[in-house]
């Protein structure tokens, strides 16, 4: 996931590196203009980034044109039963903070919720993190819950087990020393703590 600090042929470089080892890039530009998301995407696409891989944060619009794979949608975000009724292609996420948040987005039509912060997290400092407990009650919508927020390669088998379908990590990648090591850590966490 993108964290609007970074200089974009920056970032375009460590997903160059990185893609083969993820499954999505949610590109999370919030002062971005939607030309300039475009041109990211466009960036991306030509460095052999698969647009398969990339979801847009909160712009249908960029989403569609671009003809990548979805859109995560925030509280302030459109509806998404109203993107899914217009957009039956995106792939719609959801981001949320309780079990009622993902009930609704479920409800609503989307496809996978975005859950967090799970623990403490440099992009929410001072904010107490929402737990294991309630990621654990999300297991029960029957939907993919992807955990964000404070997730190591240590305790990820941790947020596994509490029932998330997979990790999204920000900080923990793009601010590393070296970006392909660390998403290597995690993919193994994964592997690992699926089993």
């Amino acid at each position: 996931m993108s964290n609007g600090k970074m200089a974009i042929e920056l970032l375009v470089e460590i997903v160059s590196d990185i893609h083969p080892y993820i499954t999505a890039i949610h590109i999370r530009e919030k002062q971005k203009r939607a030309r300039e998301l475009f041109q990211t995407v466009e960036l991306l696409t030509k460095n052999n980034i698969p647009l398969s891989k990339i979801m847009i944060n909160d712009r249908a619009d960029v989403a569609l044109v671009t003809g990548a794979r979805g859109v995560q949608l925030a509280f302030h975000s459109l509806d998404a039963a109203s993107v899914k009724e217009k957009f039956p292609k995106l792939r719609i996420g959801s981001s949320i903070h309780s079990y009622l948040e993902g009930r609704k987005a479920k409800e609503k039509g989307a496809d996978y919720v975005l859950y967090g912060h799970v623990f403490h997290s440099q992009s929410k400092p001072g904010k107490s993190p929402n737990g294991l407990e309630e990621l654990k009650k999300l297991s029960n919508l029957d939907m993919d819950v992807i955990a964000i927020g404070g997730i190591t390669p240590v305790n990820t088998e941790q947020v596994l087990k509490a029932g998330a379908k997979g990790i999204a990590v920000m900080s923990g990648v793009l601010e590393a020393r070296d970006p392909l090591l660390a998403v290597k850590a995690y993919r193994n966490a994964l592997h690992n703590g699926g089993e």
